[in-house]
Order: C-alpha cells, then sequence, then structure tokens
C-alpha cells in the first residue's frame, strides 16, 4: 500500500517521497491509520520493519492538526492569559519518545527530522553522557518533539527544566530493551507525570514483562504483531566460516581488505575483544573505529557520523549498537563472535538487509561456540550456508573453563598486599587482620608492650636477625622462676 492511500497530508508525503518511501511496510500500513484516529497502539515488530516511520507520521501528523486547532480565535484569546514559559514548555514538547539508547535516541531524531522537513516541527534528542547545558539550552528555544532517555530525562525533570503536563502522545520504542536495561522505575515515574496521553508501545518481543506493563499504561490498545523476532529479514544472506578463536583475526582481516566487502560492521560481545579487532584491522590497513560503553558519547557519535560518511570502512561494536545504528546500504554484517541469544542474532543482522535491500551476513564459529549457532538456527528456522577459507577449524575440544574456587589455596602471598580476605577466599575479621597468616606462615611482628601480656604459642624455631655493624651491649633479662635477674 502506498502511502498516499493512508490519508497522510502533503507536506509529509514530499518528504517520503524525497526520501524515496513509497510503499508503506506492513507495520507503517497497520500502524498510521489506528494511530491518526486516536488509538492506543501495542506493536510488535524486529528491528528494521520500519517502526521510526510507523509512529513519527502519525505524530507529526496529530500535531500539526492540534496546532490549527489552537489558531483559533478562542486559542489566541486563551494563550494570552497563559504565561510565557508554560506557552514556551507547550510548544517544545507535544510528543515524547522514550528510548533505551544514545544512538537509538540519536537514530530516531534525524529520521523525524527529515520526516518534517516541510512542517515547522521542531525535533531534538536528549541523552547522558554528554554536558546538559546545550541540551537545556534548545530546550528554552521551544521543541515540539523531544526523543530522549529515561534516565537524562528524569534528570533535566527533577532539575526543573522540562514538565511533561503538555504531552499528548508517548511512545515506547524497544519496550523490552528498556526493561532489561532495568528502566521499568523510570518508565512507570514519567507515564505518571503524564496526565492525558495517547501510547504508542512497541518491541521486538512479547514477553509477559512486556504484556504486565502494557496493560497497565494502554488505554483498550489495537495490538499489531508484524515479524515478530523469531526470524531473519529474508534478503540477508547468511553465512558461517568454521574457525578457530586463534585464526579469526587472519580470516576478518582478509575478508575486510577484499573489494567484496564496501562496508560492514563487525559485532564482538565484549569491549575488550572489540579493542583488539580495531587495533588488529587498523595495523592492517583497514580504515576502522570501535565503538563500546566504555567510549565518550562524543567518541561513539563521531565515529557513527565517518562510517555513515564513508570515512571509515569498518565499524566494531558490541550489543550496545545493535538497535541503534540505521546505515543505508550497509552491504555486510560480521558476527566475530556468536552471540549468546537469537534475539540478539537478529538484531546484529537487521543492520542490513533494510528498507528492502539485499544484505549479507557472516558469522565466525569456533568449536565452543557451535551449540549458540545451532541453537539460533533452530530458532530461526534457517540452516546457514557454510563457507570455506584457508584457516579451517582444527581443535574440535571445547575449552575447559578453570572453575576460580579450584586455585591452590596453598600460593604464598605478600602479606603487606591481603586485606581483610583469607587465602580461601572468604572475608575475615579485619579486627584480627593478619593473624590466619601468622598462623599459616609462622609470620610474627614485634609489637610494643601494653600492660599484661598472655603467653602466645611459638610456631618453630625463631632465626637470630642478623647484625650490621657493631652492636651495643645491653642488659638482657632472664627469667628465672619468679625472680628476674639482670645480666
Amino acid at each position: 500500500m502506498n502511502f498516499n492511500e493512508l490519508n497522510v497530508i502533503e507536506p509529509i508525503l514530499l518528504a517520503l517521497d524525497e526520501l524515496k518511501y513509497v510503499e508503506a511496510s506492513p507495520i507503517q500500513e497497520k500502524t498510521i491509520p489506528l494511530a491518526l484516529e486516536g488509538n492506543d497502539i501495542l506493536g510488535c515488530a524486529q528491528t528494521g520493519s520500519g517502526k521510526t516511520a510507523a509512529f513519527a507520521i502519525p505524530i507529526l501528523q496529530l500535531l500539526m492538526k492540534a496546532r490549527e486547532v489552537k489558531t483559533s480565535a478562542e486559542a489566541k484569546e486563551q494563550n494570552e492569559i497563559v504565561s510565557k514559559k508554560d506557552a514556551a514548555q507547550e510548544s517544545c514538547i507535544g510528543a515524547l519518545i522514550l528510548t533505551p539508547t544514545r544512538e537509538l535516541a540519536l537514530q530516531i531524531s534525524e529520521q523525524t527530522k527529515k520526516i518534517a522537513k516541510h512542517l515547522n516541527i521542531e525535533t531534538y534528542a536528549i541523552f547522558g553522557g554528554v554536558d546538559q547545558n546545550a541540551q537545556i539550552e534548545m530546550l528554552e528555544q521551544g521543541i515540539d518533539i523531544l526523543v530522549a532517555t529515561p534516565g537524562r530525562l528524569l534528570d533535566l525533570i527533577n532539575q526543573g527544566y522540562i514538565t511533561l503536563k503538555h504531552v499528548k502522545i508517548l511512545v515506547l520504542d524497544e519496550a523490552d530493551r528498556m526493561l532489561d536495561m532495568g528502566f521499568i522505575k523510570e518508565i512507570k515515574t514519567i507515564v505518571r507525570q503524564i496526565p492525558k496521553k495517547q501510547t504508542l508501545m512497541f518491541s521486538a518481543t512479547m514477553p509477559k514483562p512486556i504484556e504486565r506493563l502494557a496493560d497497565t499504561i494502554l488505554h483498550q490498545p489495537k495490538t499489531i504483531m508484524v515479524d515478530q523476532v523469531t526470524s531473519t529479514v529474508e534478503s540477508i544472506e547468511q553465512y558461517v566460516y568454521y574457525v578457530d578463536a586463534s585464526n579469526k583475526l587472519a580470516l576478518l582481516t582478509s575478508l575486510m581488505r577484499g573489494d567484496d566487502v564496501k562496508n560492514a560492521i563487525v559485532f564482538t560481545n565484549t569491549r575488550q575483544t572489540a579493542d583488539v579487532v580495531m587495533k588488529h584491522l587498523l595495523k592492517n590497513a583497514v580504515r576502522t573505529l570501535a565503538i563500546h560503553g566504555d567510549k565518550s558519547q562524543n567518541a561513539r557519535q563521531d565515529a557513527l557520523i565517518q562510517f555513515k560518511n564513508g570515512k571509515i570502512k569498518v565499524l566494531v561494536a558490541t550489543d550496545v549498537a545493535a538497535r541503534g545504528i540505521d546505515i543505508s546500504k550497509l552491504s555486510h554484517v560480521v558476527n566475530y563472535d556468536i552471540p549468546e541469544s537469537p534475539e540478539s542474532y537478529i538484531h546484529r543482522i537487521g543492520r542490513t538487509g533494510r528498507a528492502g535491500l539485499d544484505g549479507t551476513a557472516i558469522n565466525f564459529c569456533c568449536i565452543d561456540e557451535k551449540e549458540d549457532l545451532e541453537y539460533i538456527e533452530n530458532h530461526i528456522g534457517k540452516k546457514m550456508t557454510e563457507l570455506k577459507s584457508e584457516w579451517p577449524m582444527k581443535i574440535f575440544q571445547k575449552t575447559v573453563v578453570v572453575n576460580k574456587k579450584a586455585k591452590n589455596t596453598e600460593e604464598v602471598f605478600e602479606v603487606a598486599k591481603v586485606k581483610d580476605i583469607s587465602l580461601s577466599g572468604k572475608p575475615i575479621n579485619t579486627k584480627n587482620k593478619g593473624r590466619f597468616h601468622k598462623e599459616k606462615f609462622g609470620y610474627q611482628k614485634d609489637k610494643p608492650s601494653f600492660g599484661k601480656q598472655k603467653d602466645k604459642t611459638s610456631f618453630g624455631k625463631q632465626k637470630e636477625k642478623p647484625s650490621f655493624g657493631k652492636q651495643k651491649n645491653k642488659p638482657s633479662t632472664v627469667k628465672q622462676g619468679n625472680k628476674k635477674s639482670v645480666k
């Protein structure tokens, strides 16, 4: 179905035409008419299905309709009574879009601005990890649509810079991800501050906690289920290399230096691995940057901009960016590490093959990851095509994970470096600090005598201290029965 069949206003249609959006995706086709009628929406669709436009288009159209109503004579007369501060707040937050990550907030903001190109509607994103002063200045100028992460939004609300009493439309995007990140309390706090609203909630999965949240914040919602996260996009070709972990870097370098890969996102399971991969590719003349939780927001944003502009060929990322990157015409996604869950796998490879374009997903699988790969294949109902390389798998025995508790407890530690922890790993009483080690190693430390001293058990023979230089004769006290004699 074309967008002009969905009762979309002309300025938005013009922007969509410039973006070469002609046919509405299933989630857009079902969501836009229901949202324009004022219904609450509970949508379930996987990443890359076009959810952003599905809620951005009705938001823009409903805000324009509300603005036309306010330009009536009655609205003008009422505005004279409203203070300047309240009027500014009313214009700046007509719609609120909550999202779990900084990258996703920026992506939604940019996409909404493109669709609103021919409308006098301002969109802005706020998120943590950067200085708040610039964000406060933009809010004071007046924003119609606010895209925010829950933490930074509550910070600015508590400081008195934002009020949500004029919000008419609330969107919760990637709701399952926000719950996974522990934002449930923040979401409920924010929802309570919006008295009258139309709510649209989207999630890639529909577990029980999401259903319970929907029951509490949605009013008679229309449920839309499209492409749940149990399958991958058909336009993505999926391959696997069976390779030993020690040869993954060599294989990756060979692929990234080839002409078949125009640009690629390489996903790793840890931040440390991401840095190792980035440094190795740079050493081998592959233009690469990495984004993960240890990188500052400015560094992450700069890496994304350079990648989008084609200044770098490879972007190495952890799952922090799996749902927050929207790169047009991304040719390849590489899973350097196989993810532990099928949902993460689907979201990762969903970065390519977007908007009906073809894409390629390549997986590196060592013997330790084979079970995870088989579980993913069973989940998506698809067997990946195996590719051969000059680094075939040669290790067919899983790595034995050493139990940390099984470490040798007889290992000798320097007493000065041991703090409140026994050799078995259990905490010890700080009042008796060091006593365990004295008993274990026969270590004694001379202490000044205060009052009566109890007899102490001797641990082994006491060695005489070596003498350095001449020693002065000192009187020694010898205990004989109940008498003391001085030699």
